[in-house]
């Protein structure tokens, strides 16, 4: 029993059914948009909106880890250890993400139409409060179930899998972005997966994604 307790590895039904738990919403909605030609309305980020998206991440988060428990897994492991160094880290994850976006993404930005989430951030009407409580959750929720449970999960079935398979989940999810929006996520995904698999640390890629979420709205 202790044994499966401390189960790391997931099977591919259980991959898919956390995150179809986690996601499912979320990926329908967002393939929704893109086919639907990315309609925005106003105050589509607004503080209700926010508010809505940490109760689905908390309510899910729950069914998930509680689902994951009944499979035998060593749910403690998905906890994130928060530590100075790894603030510091995540700072720098972060910075690697624009240098290495403004290298990827630059060239199609210059000639492509306004985005989806550049109209998006512009018409925001939030609270600071409420941005940085929704960063906080929503990056934590990313990338525990991103990293934590799927990539680290399904290491045990090829490495190109589980990499493939989490970058494929966190760009579904972001579609209703736009394109670009899109490709920046790959990228933010990219960076954060590839420091995963070297230090195994999860901390970092957190406080980069919590200051992915910030960042946008104050610079706007």
């Amino acid at each position: 029993m202790e044994a499966l307790r401390a189960r790391t590895v997931a099977t591919p039904l259980e991959a898919f059914t956390v995150m179809a738990i986690c996601f499912g919403l979320p990926i329908h909605a967002s393939v929704w948009a893109m086919l639907n030609g990315f309609p925005t309305g106003s105050g589509a980020f607004s503080d209700a909106s926010f508010v809505r998206l940490i109760g689905h991440e908390l309510l899910t988060a729950f069914v998930a880890l509680f689902y994951l428990r009944v499979r035998g897994w060593d749910v403690a492991s998905l906890r994130p250890l928060p530590t100075a160094a790894g603030v510091g880290m995540g700072v720098v994850l972060y910075v690697a993400m624009w240098v290495l976006g403004a290298m990827l993404v630059s060239p199609f930005e210059t000639e492509a139409a306004e985005q989806p989430i550049q109209r998006m951030v512009q018409e925001a009407k939030l609270s600071l409060p409420m941005i940085v409580l929704t960063a906080v959750v929503n990056g934590t929720f990313e990338e525990v179930f991103l990293l934590g449970f799927l990539l680290r999960g399904l290491r045990a079935h090829g490495l190109s899998i589980a990499l493939g398979a989490m970058l494929l989940v966190r760009v579904l999810y972001h579609l209703y972005q736009g394109p670009i929006g899109a490709l920046w996520v790959l990228v933010f995904g990219l960076v954060v997966g590839l420091y995963y698999i070297a230090s195994g640390k999860l901390w970092p890629a957190v406080v980069a994604h919590i200051l992915g979420d910030i960042v946008p709205f104050l610079w706007n």
